[in-house]
């Protein structure tokens, strides 16, 4: 997801050892206060899923209120622009995946806030896509799609969640790769999207694993691989495009940013504890219910992460043009 530079601060921060017991200093953040955790999107979805099951598990852990607020819009600026307007003293974080930092920057020629003002802390999670199609495609593997497709030159039309959305830029990743010509068709999100795959309005889509298997379960559709580097836990028949595309991942990573200058303490503390509260069994059953996949990864992780998914978005926004101003 052309790569721009987080704050090089925080990527010292892989000296600590996240992810292991620490000792919590009282001058890193006062006991007693609230926690916020800002969230991109819409009550629902699956950054604010992901906040809402691990922001009960560390006010038990913390002894601290976590509160988790919704502050949906301009493509998640008006998020990280009240993270970015609180102080820096580790009580507010935004929970989100990456195209704040890794599709935003790409495709719009000005953003509502500054990526070096955000810090990563904690990869959580990873939501893999599913490329589906209709039952009406005379395929079964997605090999099969590829040269049905290749046979049919613009004859076909793919949905996605919106130009510029994650689902929108796994397809033209996979088109750019393979050349595949098949025509966008864009949604106001998978609500709008995954109908229009049932009604067989567009052939194709990537979507989340809940909103397709039930569908796939009666044979309305067909799943036919994910957008994830490995095969996902939700669906391992199926394949990975990476087994057929070497180096294609486009899953987004949801995690916990802070503002930059935060404290190290502040960070390492929050990451150690989210680290060991998304590895547990129980979270494990409730992120896969939305078809979330755990990862546990402190800053440095996280950063790597980050840093790679805006180098392969940017690849795909360039070589496709994709803008939105």
């Amino acid at each position: 997801m052309m790569a721009r530079r987080l704050r090089p601060a925080f990527v010292a921060l892989a000296t600590l050892a996240v992810c292991a017991p620490v000792q919590w200093s009282a001058q890193a953040q006062a006991p007693g206060r609230t926690i916020k955790f800002i969230i991109t999107n819409p009550a629902g979805g699956v950054p604010d899923t992901v906040a809402r099951v691990v922001g009960r598990r560390l006010q038990e852990r913390l002894g601290q209120t976590v509160v988790v607020e919704n502050r949906a819009g301009a493509n998640g600026g008006i998020a990280v622009n009240a993270l970015i307007g609180s102080p820096a003293d580790g009580q507010t974080f935004v929970v989100t995946d990456g195209s704040i930092l890794s599709i935003n920057p790409h495709i719009y020629s000005k953003l509502p806030y500054d990526p070096k003002d955000v810090a990563p802390v904690a990869y959580l999670a990873q939501a893999p896509l599913f490329l589906a199609i209709h039952p009406k495609v005379p395929v079964d593997t997605i090999k099969e799609f590829i040269e049905y497709v290749r046979a049919r030159p613009g004859q076909l039309n793919y949905g996605s969640s919106g130009v510029g959305s994650t689902h929108h830029i796994s397809m033209e990743s996979f088109k750019s790769a393979l050349k595949l010509n098949i025509t966008h068709v864009p949604f106001k999100g998978a609500g709008e999207s995954v109908p229009a795959l049932l009604g067989g309005h567009v052939e194709a889509l990537f979507s989340g694993y809940p909103s397709l298997s039930g569908a796939a379960g009666t044979n309305r559709v067909k799943l036919l691989a994910s957008n994830s580097a490995e095969r996902s836990s939700q669906a391992p028949d199926l394949p990975a495009i990476a087994e057929l595309i070497p180096g294609f991942n486009f899953a987004s990573n949801v995690g916990i940013y802070a503002r930059a200058g935060t404290s190290a303490a502040v960070i390492q503390k929050i990451a150690a504890e989210a680290c060991a509260i998304v590895k547990e069994p129980d979270v494990i059953k409730q992120l896969a219910i939305v078809g979330v996949e755990p990862k546990g990864g402190g800053p440095e992780e996280f950063d790597r992460v980050l840093k790679d998914e805006i180098r392969r978005v940017g690849q795909v926004v360039k070589a496709v043009g994709i803008r939105l101003d």
